[in-house]
């Protein structure tokens, strides 16, 4: 259990490399003061497109000659801000825009509409560059209507590009997958967004790359860029041979473990059901799979994977793990007192998929059996597991030994762990189910007391949830409580951060900030309309 380490950071997309979701080191929210009458909207921070991505913040950074506590926000109109935290005041503004760009369209996909720009979270390395770094990807095209994708190093304190940025993104792979030159796969940058969020692992920052819709052609890549010079380091494509499978995750990022290995879960795709002599897709093809991927001599490569026996059929359906994100646990004791570690994720078939990352479980056209545990859904209240009847379009949170998990039209659900194992069914649920696409939630806690789960309701207004950890009947607080004064905008895969007493959450046009209420002032900011 994570215990208070002093000031407050979150530098990536759900807290830390393993997504668990949750800030160990709030002091300030607790289960006794979230409630209507003492906490609400404190503040909106405006900006020009879409907050799909979630919001990062850095404390006691110093601009100029004060130390602040920053929040920093990026946008489909390929901006990128920095705010106070405390003041709501913005710090700089910059565009990721070459000369004679625009963003770029939707590409004909109401996935993200009506412009792309920066879709997926930054990652924050503090030691980067003179006084720090936040890397981001960016789309846009020119008047000629040729399509970029760009790696930006930001100096946090400025906003200037750092480290020789951007980088243009551009790759091939081997094999005979479409766009293809010469026996090499081609990395055409209009035919792709970054959907997943950034990792940084080991002095590299990774990207992986999601389609429009499910336009052809198109395939799974993953990139690695050094994170000091913004060089090309390493090259994926988990599709060569075959066609699809590339990666959304509902926004969620590629996971990372204490031995540096990456987690993934692929979209509907290829899979070679013929394996090698490793038990291995014979071309390549990973589609639909639960994926530890590696990085030695210079490459990137999969280690290992699992892949469900009707993985086929799964892809054909669109019924694919790729609408979910992974989540890497700590190591727990299971009941002979050997040492796990394990990783869980689940997609559209509302499976949950618990993997020995030791040993995933590779893929048996037979049956699941090699797995370490399987939870189906029976896509009813009654479910031992998930009981929603749309699938998984998020990823859990983890808490003091609780997986939180949030399915399409389905409870907000707490499984507890015991010997290393998932029990069922859940220990408690919310009193209300959340449309789609589910919830992703945040958790709040002072080490391992004052445990709060955040959720937001996408619903039209979105609403915020605050639930006692460990009841998640017990709601202490939505933001429908008092009346308009709350109102937020909704907006789809949007998670809350939560950093020194504020929860941020994004909406259409900026992020509602939701505190603490002053005990004579009126809120601050305007209402997000």
């Amino acid at each position: 259990m994570p215990v208070p380490s002093g000031p407050v950071n979150i530098l990536t997309y759900h807290d830390d490399n393993a997504r668990t979701g949750e800030n160990p080191n709030e002091s300030i929210l607790k289960p006794s003061n979230v409630n209507s009458r003492e906490f609400g909207k404190v503040g909106f921070l405006s900006v020009q497109g879409l907050v799909d991505a979630e919001p990062l913040y850095v404390s006691q950074l110093r601009i100029g000659s004060a130390k602040r506590n920053v929040v920093f926000v990026v946008t489909e109109h390929d901006l990128a801000y920095a705010f106070d935290a405390d003041t709501f005041a913005k710090l700089w503004q910059v565009s990721l825009l070459g000369p004679d760009e625009t963003p770029s369209d939707n590409r004909g996909c109401g996935q993200v509409t009506p412009e792309i720009g920066v879709t997926s979270t930054p990652v924050i390395d503090l030691r980067g560059g003179s006084h720090g770094v936040i890397y981001v990807v960016a789309m846009s095209k020119d008047s000629s209507g040729k399509y970029y994708q760009r790696l930006h190093a930001l100096d946090l304190t400025t906003g200037r590009e750092a480290l020789g940025g951007p980088q243009t993104i551009e790759a091939t792979f081997p094999g005979s997958a479409l766009p293809n030159t010469k026996g090499q796969v081609d990395f055409d940058p209009k035919q792709y967004k970054e959907r997943a969020s950034l990792l940084l692992l080991n002095g590299n920052v990774y990207t992986s790359w999601a389609s429009h819709c499910d336009y052809d052609p198109y395939t799974g890549w993953v990139m690695g860029y050094d994170a000091s010079t913004l060089k090309q380091t390493s090259v994926l494509n988990i599709e060569p041979n075959g066609s699809e499978g590339a990666f959304w995750m509902s926004g969620d990022g590629p996971a990372s473990d204490e031995f540096n290995y990456i987690y993934l879960l692929a979209g509907n795709g290829s899979f070679d059901t013929t394996l090698n002599s490793e038990n291995f897709p014979d071309k390549g093809d990973f589609g639909n799979a639960f994926l530890k991927l590696a990085f030695s001599g210079g490459k990137l490569f999969v280690a290992d994977y699992f892949d469900m026996h009707n993985t086929v059929a799964e892809s054909r359906k669109d019924l694919d793990l790729g609408s979910g994100g992974v989540l890497v646990l700590p190591d727990m004791k299971d009941s002979s007192g050997k040492i796990r570690h394990l990783a869980v994720g689940a997609g559209k078939d509302d499976i949950i998929y618990l993997v020995d990352r030791d040993s995933m479980g590779k893929f048996n056209p037979d049956n699941d059996s090699a797995i370490y545990q399987e939870i189906p859904s029976t896509g009813s209240d009654n479910s031992n597991g998930l009981g929603g009847s749309g699938g998984v379009y998020s990823m859990p949170a983890y808490f003091d030994g609780t997986l939180y998990y949030g399915a399409v039209d389905d409870y907000l659900r707490a499984f507890k762990f015991e010997h290393a194992r998932i029990l069922t069914p859940a220990a408690s649920k919310t009193s209300i189910t959340f449309g789609y696409p589910g919830t992703t939630p945040g958790i709040s806690s002072y080490g391992s007391q004052d445990g709060i789960v955040w959720a937001v309701e996408n619903n039209t207004p979105a609403v915020l949830h605050a639930y006692d950890a460990a009841n998640l009947s017990h709601e202490l607080y939505n933001s429908k409580q008092a009346g308009h004064r709350d109102e937020i905008t909704g907006n789809k895969f949007i998670t809350p951060m939560i950093a020194a007493g504020k929860v941020f959450v994004g909406t259409p046009t900026g992020v509602a900030v939701f505190g603490l209420l002053p005990k004579t002032a009126p809120v601050r900011g305007r209402p997000n309309h």
